[in-house]
């Protein structure tokens, strides 16, 4: 039995690059031990990808009237097809290297329930990845060299038990917000957030926005705005890895240490907590003063 059920809705597979990046990040998954893979949806050479890599495909994800999946379809079938004692929904141009097992592994070993997510690296990738021996390590020191560490915004991958998350609004996958809800969900039920960035190193392919509506990244299109209000208005959505409880060091959960971002952060919350009768704006313009910022820079670094 696998420890971890993989489940992810990939793009068409008809613009050559994105299908190379989506094999790329697909066949990566397949090596992991203790994974199961399952692939969502009916897009363009999607089922012949599954076909190809040996995954488990599924078509009947359910959509919304432009077609793209739902987050809540894509949860409900990845846990009534799953396997695995632990869930993770990732986003197709994603490498995995085997420190994301060893990471679920030590976080299943403390927390009963809890959230595991990342900053990512970002890379560009023009060809496909020859997967012969130490091809882990090369990857790896390519995103060192030629990378960058994506800011702490924006989530790639959530794993999680299966008994978290069963009540996930029909948000639409691809657009901004409902990464961030998962976060804030998080928070709401106490379950523990742990950063594994310290720990593990997952790359994103670098790519364009051709593949949506008019080729413009996902925040700008009118589904994201329904997303916001599924999550409940914009306070809910400006959650991020800076809202994590924990981070996984060396196999332990430790306190994040503090920083600009995570003081000025919390400064909001608790804002937040107290004048919740005022705009949201109002209340980031008292916590992100700009005349703050040089002297809390000073304190803690410009981190």
């Amino acid at each position: 039995m696998p420890l971890i059920t993989l489940f992810s809705a990939p793009k068409p597979f008809t613009d050559p690059h994105i299908a190379m990046i989506q094999r790329n990040a697909i066949k990566s998954w397949t090596l992991l031990p203790d994974v199961e893979v399952i692939l969502l949806g009916e897009e363009t050479g999607l089922a012949e990808a599954a076909r190809e890599l040996a995954v488990k495909y599924l078509p009947n994800v359910a959509r919304n009237e432009s077609g793209a999946p739902l987050i809540s379809s894509m949860f409900q079938l990845a846990r009534e097809n799953s396997n695995g004692g632990l869930l993770s929904i990732v986003n197709a141009d994603m490498i995995l290297v085997p420190d994301f097992v060893e990471a679920a592994n030590q976080a299943v070993k403390l927390k009963d329930k809890f959230v595991l997510l990342s900053q990512r690296w970002d890379l560009d990738i023009v060809k496909p990845i020859e997967f012969t021996h130490g091809w882990e390590e090369t990857l790896r020191n390519t995103a060192y060299a030629a990378g960058s560490l994506h800011r702490p915004a924006g989530s790639d991958f959530f794993l999680f038990p299966k008994s978290c998350y069963t009540d996930v609004p029909a948000f639409t996958i691809g657009r901004a917000g409902w990464d961030n809800w998962m976060i804030y969900k998080a928070r709401k039920e106490h379950w523990p957030v742990i950063d594994c960035t310290p720990s593990v190193m997952i790359v994103h392919q670098n790519h364009d926005y051709s593949h949506l509506p008019d080729g413009k990244p996902h925040y700008e299109h009118p589904e994201t705005n329904e997303n916001i209000r599924l999550a409940g208005g914009q306070a809910n959505i400006r959650y991020t890895i800076l809202d994590s409880t924990h981070q996984l060091v060396d196999g332990k959960l430790t306190r994040p240490k503090i920083s600009y971002l995570r003081f000025v952060r919390n400064v909001e919350l608790f804002l937040r907590a107290i004048f919740f009768f005022l705009p949201e704006n109002m209340i980031e313009n008292i916590a992100r003063p700009k005349r703050w910022k040089k002297r809390i820079q000073k304190i803690f670094g410009n981190r």
